[in-house]
């Protein structure tokens, strides 16, 4: 595991919620790895809790700063598996009562509606994303998709092109499909 910092001079703004804090949170941290980077997995986990039932490992963190911690804390997973599909690997996943949320950061190639109308029919997914990725008016973006176990959502979106901190999308439905995977793994 691989803990993230949450007070960074740069980060969010605190007028933000706390889980759309952690969803750019994680979004500027994967930008801090730069692009063409594997699928990242984040537990959240509520950072008053943390600092009171784990006081060491709070202090160990950085997070014993009183009011300056952000109400969650991302916690990064060990490594997605290579070659395994992420709607099954989310299947296999069950987060320990701590874990208040999880996130995901991917990376993907999107096309704008507008070429919808153009995609040849018939194709499997290896050919539509060959197709896809050969497109003239592919985009390259990082979603960052987060949820809580109580069903809130959040989503931060960053195109490849205008990869700046100011240039980052935010909003509850943007990846609607990767949020309700991730809410999944929170299903009794």
């Amino acid at each position: 595991m691989l803990f993230m910092s949450n007070v960074s001079p740069s980060g969010p703004p605190m007028a933000a919620s706390p889980l759309t804090r952690a969803v750019l949170e994680i979004d500027e941290y994967a930008s801090g790895l730069g692009w063409d980077q594997p699928a990242r997995l984040f537990a959240l986990v509520d950072t008053a809790k943390l600092r009171s039932q784990e006081p060491g490992l709070a202090a160990q963190l950085g997070l014993d700063q009183g009011d300056a911690a952000a109400p969650l804390t991302p916690i990064e997973q060990d490594e997605i598996p290579a070659g395994q599909a992420l709607d099954q690997f989310l299947g296999t996943i069950a987060w320990p009562d701590a874990v208040v949320g999880c996130a995901l950061t991917v990376e993907r190639l999107m096309l704008p509606p507008s070429a919808e109308t153009s995609v040849p029919e018939g194709l499997n997914d290896k050919q539509l994303a060959k197709w896809v990725a050969k497109h003239p008016d592919r985009q390259e973006v990082r979603m960052t998709v987060a949820v809580l176990r109580d069903g809130a959502r959040e989503s931060a979106v960053r195109l490849r092109e205008k990869d700046s901190p100011t240039e980052v999308l935010t909003g509850a439905g943007l990846v609607p499909g990767l949020a309700e995977a991730l809410a999944a793994t929170f299903a009794e």
